[in-house]
């Protein structure tokens, strides 16, 4: 079984640069990697504004944080995070800039690296097979936050390796997550659940069922779940909720996956959730 030591993080943003974090927490050398310099700084920020957290809050010692500082390199070249042991790509869910980045890291890796998508919804199977290695191709889904939440999703790909997958599902393990094997369909476990519940929340709202505050309200109380599902889909991005119902539905087929207009209204009005000031909710108060 390859021994993973050296992981590449591919996207600084809020799940890559969780993702550099817990790796480099865990003991593994980090190379995060992102297209401009602006986002590789915003990136750098979180991480060093959560190690400090964790630090004050006595959930990690001092020699931990900075060990973990220490471990990782930011970059501006995919090439230097391709010579790595594992390269866990998290950039933005489109399936045309994942392929586009998987060609170029089979170019650029070295003949044992593991190539892993942190796609929530996207073809492992349709991945890899843009690849030369589609054996050493896998998901590693992280939940969001990365650093708080435990779970890894893994998803074996129709080639997808005995050695790949246990590889894997040991690193994942060492960066301290609990780990669930998914069958590659389009969504997974966890967004071929979840994101159904969120796009009826939406409709509800659309149809005037409840308002905003009641949905959450009543989803929240009544079904004992952290934050109501208008909350949760401005925490995600709503454009990443679409762009998943989008491909349930071009995957499954089923109309029951078609994503709510009301949705879709948002994501073109520019309204995105927390990142973006306004979603279901205004953040700009």
């Amino acid at each position: 079984m390859t021994e993973i030591k050296k992981v590449g993080v591919i996207g600084a943003g809020q799940m890559g640069n969780g993702i550099a974090q817990v790796a480099a927490v865990a003991g593994f050398d980090v190379i995060m990697s992102d297209i401009s310099q602006e986002a590789l700084d915003a990136g750098w920020a979180v991480i060093l504004k959560s190690l400090g957290k964790l630090l004050s809050k006595e959930r990690i010692d001092q020699d931990t944080h900075d060990a973990a500082i220490a471990r990782i390199t930011r970059t501006l070249s995919l090439e230097e995070a391709a010579q790595t042991d594992l390269v866990v790509e998290a950039a933005t869910e489109r399936e045309a800039i994942k392929f586009e980045i998987f060609k170029q890291l089979d170019a650029a890796a070295l003949e044992h690296t593991i190539l892993a998508s942190n796609t929530s919804s996207i073809s492992i199977t349709r991945i890899g097979a843009v690849t030369q290695r589609p054996d050493k191709v896998i998901g590693m889904h992280f939940m969001n936050p990365v650093p708080i939440m435990k779970l890894v999703e893994i998803i074996r790909g129709l080639p997808t390796s005995d050695e790949t997958y246990e590889a894997v599902n040991a690193a994942a393990e060492k960066m301290g997550k609990t780990t669930v094997l998914a069958q590659d369909y389009a969504g997974f476990i966890v967004n071929r659940i979840l994101m159904p519940m969120i796009n009826e929340a939406v409709y509800a709202l659309m149809e005037g069922v409840g308002s905003v505050e009641d949905i959450d309200a009543a989803m929240k109380l009544g079904t004992n779940q952290p934050m109501g599902p208008l909350t949760l889909a401005d925490f995600i991005g709503l454009d990443t909720c679409l762009a998943i119902m989008n491909v349930l539905h071009d995957n499954l087929g089923d109309s029951k996956y078609r994503a709510c207009p009301l949705l879709r209204k948002y994501v073109d009005a520019g309204w995105l959730g927390r990142k973006s000031g306004r979603g279901f909710y205004d953040y700009n108060k």
